[in-house]
């Protein structure tokens, strides 16, 4: 499916030396036709396979036959918005990193798009630089998951009924598995390794977001707010993850 010559609908070129991650598969998803001009010409001009789409459901129809590497989802598009196309996406694959782009810098955007499972976002008009360097940061992070070996005695961490596969990155409580995002993993295991010690929000950004200067405490709060939905689901008395007002977070130490 995925293509690298110029021609074929809804792709552009590809110059494979660039990027450490060129070649990666990118889906983006917008109504504009400039931002998806603009921006899969830069894309492409950094070694990465584009394909675009004007609206959620093209973009579902395809993303359903064979997922890109990662996904940029304009909020507002017609026939099915960002925020539905992430959650159909997220169950399809709970590792792919998505980035929303959105026209209104208002906080119920950025943080209803967190809460559904996305890994960063962008309010329009952006930076096409700071679109880049931010793929680079999730496309990274995401092989560094894929085929860091970690030593034997970190690949696995147990915290009473919570267990963390620190080499597949998976994690279950009390024995039921859940699933989590790379980024919720990694804030999840730096709170998990050191029960009862307090993280600030920005030791959990640097956790979280180990190659981005770019996010905020309210991402944080957004990431954890979905971390205890998640197990929650699982166990309803689930009160692990405690808020320390005007400080952070800590696991609960039992």
């Amino acid at each position: 499916m995925w293509q690298t010559r110029q021609g074929a609908a809804g792709w552009c070129i590809v110059l494979p030396q660039m990027a450490p991650t060129a070649g990666s598969r990118i889906a983006l998803v917008d109504d504009e036709d400039h931002i998806r001009e603009t921006v899969a010409f830069a894309l492409g001009r950094d070694g990465y396979a584009v394909a675009s789409y004007p609206d959620g459901v093209s973009a579902w129809d395809a993303m359903q036959a064979q997922l890109p590497d990662l996904a940029i989802l304009d909020i507002m598009m017609p026939r099915m918005d960002g925020f539905e196309l992430c959650r159909r996406l997220r169950g399809l694959s709970d590792e792919l990193p998505i980035i929303f782009l959105t026209s209104r810098d208002e906080e119920f955007d950025r943080v209803l798009g967190l809460e559904l499972g996305a890994d960063d976002y962008l309010c329009k008009p952006f930076s096409t630089r700071e679109l880049l360097a931010r793929v680079k940061v999730l496309l990274r992070r995401l092989a560094l998951m894929r085929h860091r070996a970690p030593l034997a005695e970190e690949r696995r961490l147990e915290v009473g009924p919570l267990c963390l596969d620190l080499q597949r990155y998976l994690a279950s409580w009390d024995g039921t598995a859940v699933a989590l995002t790379v980024t919720e993993f990694q804030i999840l295991r730096a709170l998990a390794r050191h029960p009862g010690h307090v993280k600030t929000r920005q030791q959990l950004m640097q956790e979280g977001y180990p190659y981005d200067a770019y996010v905020s405490d309210r991402t944080i709060d957004s990431h954890i707010k979905r971390l205890r939905k998640k197990f929650e689901l699982v166990d309803a008395a689930f009160a692990a993850i405690e808020t320390v007002h005007g400080l952070g977070y800590r696991y609960a130490a039992r």
